[in-house]
Protein backbone atom coordinates (compact mmCIF):
# COMPACT_ATOMS: atom_id res chain seq x y z
CA UNK A 1 0.00 0.00 0.00
CA UNK A 2 1.36 3.43 -0.78
CA UNK A 3 1.43 6.30 1.18
CA UNK A 4 -1.23 7.84 -1.04
CA UNK A 5 -3.68 4.78 -0.81
CA UNK A 6 -2.87 3.99 2.95
CA UNK A 7 -5.69 4.37 5.46
CA UNK A 8 -5.77 7.26 7.83
CA UNK A 9 -5.54 7.72 11.50
CA UNK A 10 -7.49 10.73 11.85
CA UNK A 11 -8.57 13.15 14.23
CA UNK A 12 -11.89 14.83 13.13
CA UNK A 13 -13.07 18.49 14.26
CA UNK A 14 -14.65 18.85 15.99
CA UNK A 15 -14.36 15.56 18.05
CA UNK A 16 -13.42 12.02 17.64
CA UNK A 17 -15.13 9.59 15.91
CA UNK A 18 -15.79 6.47 17.89
CA UNK A 19 -16.31 3.14 16.48
CA UNK A 20 -18.54 0.12 17.62
CA UNK A 21 -18.58 -3.15 15.92
CA UNK A 22 -21.68 -5.11 16.71
CA UNK A 23 -20.90 -8.88 17.81
CA UNK A 24 -23.43 -10.03 20.56
CA UNK A 25 -25.83 -12.01 18.63
CA UNK A 26 -25.92 -16.24 19.15
CA UNK A 27 -25.53 -16.74 15.16
CA UNK A 28 -28.05 -19.45 15.49
CA UNK A 29 -27.91 -19.85 11.93
CA UNK A 30 -24.04 -19.54 11.64
CA UNK A 31 -23.98 -22.62 14.37
CA UNK A 32 -22.43 -20.49 17.34
CA UNK A 33 -21.78 -16.74 18.14
CA UNK A 34 -20.20 -15.48 14.96
CA UNK A 35 -17.31 -13.29 17.84
CA UNK A 36 -15.79 -16.98 17.94
CA UNK A 37 -15.60 -17.60 14.06
CA UNK A 38 -12.47 -18.36 12.45
CA UNK A 39 -11.07 -18.62 16.03
CA UNK A 40 -11.60 -14.91 16.75
CA UNK A 41 -9.75 -13.47 13.31
CA UNK A 42 -13.59 -12.11 12.25
CA UNK A 43 -13.49 -10.18 15.32
CA UNK A 44 -9.40 -8.74 15.16
CA UNK A 45 -10.16 -7.79 11.31
CA UNK A 46 -13.59 -5.80 12.59
CA UNK A 47 -11.86 -3.93 14.89
CA UNK A 48 -8.59 -2.97 12.67
CA UNK A 49 -11.63 -2.03 9.99
CA UNK A 50 -12.73 0.35 12.24
CA UNK A 51 -9.15 1.31 14.60
CA UNK A 52 -7.02 1.17 11.62
CA UNK A 53 -9.45 3.38 9.14
CA UNK A 54 -9.42 6.25 11.13
CA UNK A 55 -11.33 5.27 14.40
CA UNK A 56 -9.85 7.50 17.75
CA UNK A 57 -11.81 4.96 19.79
CA UNK A 58 -13.38 0.98 19.40
CA UNK A 59 -15.31 -0.96 21.07
CA UNK A 60 -16.89 -4.35 20.73
CA UNK A 61 -20.67 -4.75 21.93
CA UNK A 62 -20.62 -8.71 23.23
CA UNK A 63 -23.44 -10.72 24.90
CA UNK A 64 -23.83 -14.20 23.39
CA UNK A 65 -20.20 -14.53 23.89
CA UNK A 66 -17.95 -12.38 26.34
CA UNK A 67 -14.58 -12.31 24.66
CA UNK A 68 -11.55 -10.62 25.39
CA UNK A 69 -11.49 -8.02 22.95
CA UNK A 70 -8.73 -7.55 20.27
CA UNK A 71 -5.93 -4.64 20.92
CA UNK A 72 -6.81 -1.61 20.39
CA UNK A 73 -10.27 -1.90 21.56
CA UNK A 74 -12.62 -2.41 25.05
CA UNK A 75 -15.55 -4.34 25.58
CA UNK A 76 -19.56 -3.05 25.75
CA UNK A 77 -21.22 -6.75 27.31
CA UNK A 78 -25.05 -6.19 26.28
CA UNK A 79 -26.81 -7.80 28.89
CA UNK A 80 -30.09 -7.81 27.22
CA UNK A 81 -28.45 -9.34 23.70
CA UNK A 82 -31.08 -12.20 23.31
CA UNK A 83 -34.08 -9.37 22.74
CA UNK A 84 -32.24 -8.88 18.96
CA UNK A 85 -29.81 -6.42 17.22
CA UNK A 86 -31.83 -3.14 18.75
CA UNK A 87 -30.84 -3.91 21.84
CA UNK A 88 -27.36 -4.16 20.86
CA UNK A 89 -27.37 -1.07 18.62
CA UNK A 90 -28.64 1.12 21.46
CA UNK A 91 -26.27 0.11 23.95
CA UNK A 92 -23.93 1.21 21.37
CA UNK A 93 -25.67 4.48 21.03
CA UNK A 94 -25.90 4.97 24.66
CA UNK A 95 -21.97 4.18 25.01
CA UNK A 96 -21.26 7.05 22.36
CA UNK A 97 -23.51 9.64 23.77
CA UNK A 98 -21.64 8.99 27.00
CA UNK A 99 -18.43 10.54 25.43
CA UNK A 100 -19.04 14.25 25.22
CA UNK A 101 -16.30 14.54 22.81
CA UNK A 102 -17.69 12.36 19.90
CA UNK A 103 -18.66 13.76 16.55
CA UNK A 104 -19.92 10.31 15.19
CA UNK A 105 -20.34 6.63 15.65
CA UNK A 106 -18.80 4.13 12.93
CA UNK A 107 -21.10 1.18 12.88
CA UNK A 108 -19.38 -2.48 12.08
CA UNK A 109 -20.28 -5.67 12.39
CA UNK A 110 -18.48 -8.66 13.23
CA UNK A 111 -19.59 -10.68 10.08
CA UNK A 112 -18.07 -9.07 6.73
CA UNK A 113 -14.64 -10.72 7.07
CA UNK A 114 -13.67 -9.20 3.78
CA UNK A 115 -13.62 -5.81 5.00
CA UNK A 116 -10.50 -3.44 5.77
CA UNK A 117 -9.65 -0.33 7.01
CA UNK A 118 -10.05 1.51 3.82
CA UNK A 119 -13.38 0.94 3.69
CA UNK A 120 -13.73 2.87 6.80
CA UNK A 121 -10.86 5.26 5.85
CA UNK A 122 -13.06 6.04 2.75
CA UNK A 123 -16.44 6.50 4.94
CA UNK A 124 -14.97 8.91 7.14
CA UNK A 125 -13.39 11.39 4.53
CA UNK A 126 -17.15 11.29 2.78
CA UNK A 127 -18.55 13.04 6.09
CA UNK A 128 -15.54 14.56 7.47
CA UNK A 129 -16.56 14.18 10.89
CA UNK A 130 -19.85 15.96 10.82
CA UNK A 131 -21.81 15.84 13.70
CA UNK A 132 -25.00 15.57 11.75
CA UNK A 133 -23.69 13.42 9.09
CA UNK A 134 -25.34 10.26 8.17
CA UNK A 135 -23.57 7.83 5.37
CA UNK A 136 -22.93 4.14 5.22
CA UNK A 137 -20.60 2.00 2.71
CA UNK A 138 -22.44 0.49 -0.31
CA UNK A 139 -20.85 -2.25 -2.55
CA UNK A 140 -21.96 -2.29 -6.30
CA UNK A 141 -25.52 0.08 -4.63
CA UNK A 142 -25.44 -2.61 -1.74
CA UNK A 143 -26.07 -1.29 1.51
CA UNK A 144 -23.72 -2.61 4.00
CA UNK A 145 -21.03 -1.90 6.89
CA UNK A 146 -19.65 0.31 8.12
CA UNK A 147 -22.33 3.10 8.86
CA UNK A 148 -21.66 6.32 10.01
CA UNK A 149 -24.09 8.84 12.92
CA UNK A 150 -22.97 11.69 13.41
CA UNK A 151 -22.88 12.59 17.04
CA UNK A 152 -26.49 14.77 16.27
CA UNK A 153 -28.20 11.01 15.50
CA UNK A 154 -27.50 9.44 18.46
CA UNK A 155 -30.84 10.56 20.43
CA UNK A 156 -32.99 10.50 17.93
CA UNK A 157 -31.78 7.28 16.52
CA UNK A 158 -31.74 5.79 20.45
CA UNK A 159 -35.55 6.88 20.65
CA UNK A 160 -36.23 4.45 17.60
CA UNK A 161 -33.88 1.47 18.45
CA UNK A 162 -34.89 -1.80 20.43
CA UNK A 163 -35.74 -5.52 20.58
CA UNK A 164 -35.71 -6.95 17.01
CA UNK A 165 -35.74 -2.61 15.47
CA UNK A 166 -31.60 -1.78 14.76
CA UNK A 167 -30.65 1.36 13.26
CA UNK A 168 -32.33 0.58 9.51
CA UNK A 169 -35.49 2.29 10.38
CA UNK A 170 -33.86 5.42 11.69
CA UNK A 171 -32.07 5.55 8.21
CA UNK A 172 -34.34 4.98 6.33
CA UNK A 173 -36.37 7.94 6.89
CA UNK A 174 -33.60 10.02 6.83
CA UNK A 175 -30.35 11.39 3.71
CA UNK A 176 -28.11 8.88 3.95
CA UNK A 177 -25.08 9.57 1.97
CA UNK A 178 -23.83 6.75 0.11
CA UNK A 179 -20.31 5.40 -0.18
CA UNK A 180 -18.95 3.47 -3.05
CA UNK A 181 -16.68 0.64 -1.63
CA UNK A 182 -17.71 -2.18 -3.96
CA UNK A 183 -13.82 -2.15 -5.64
CA UNK A 184 -12.30 -2.71 -2.17
CA UNK A 185 -14.60 -5.63 -0.64
CA UNK A 186 -17.30 -7.86 -1.52
CA UNK A 187 -18.68 -6.15 2.00
CA UNK A 188 -21.65 -9.37 2.23
CA UNK A 189 -23.05 -10.66 5.80
CA UNK A 190 -21.92 -14.44 6.35
CA UNK A 191 -24.81 -15.83 7.82
CA UNK A 192 -24.16 -19.67 7.52
CA UNK A 193 -20.76 -21.72 7.76
CA UNK A 194 -19.72 -23.03 4.58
Amino acid sequence: MTDATAPRRAQRSPGRVLGVVLAAGAGTRYGKPKILADDGRWLERAVATLRDGGCAEVTVAMGAAVVEPPAGAEALVVEDWADGVGATVSAALRWALARSDAAGLAVHVVDTPDSGPEITARLLDAVAGERAGLARAVFDGRPGHPVYLGADHFGPALRVVGGDVGAQVYLRSRAVTPVECGDLAAGEDIDEQP
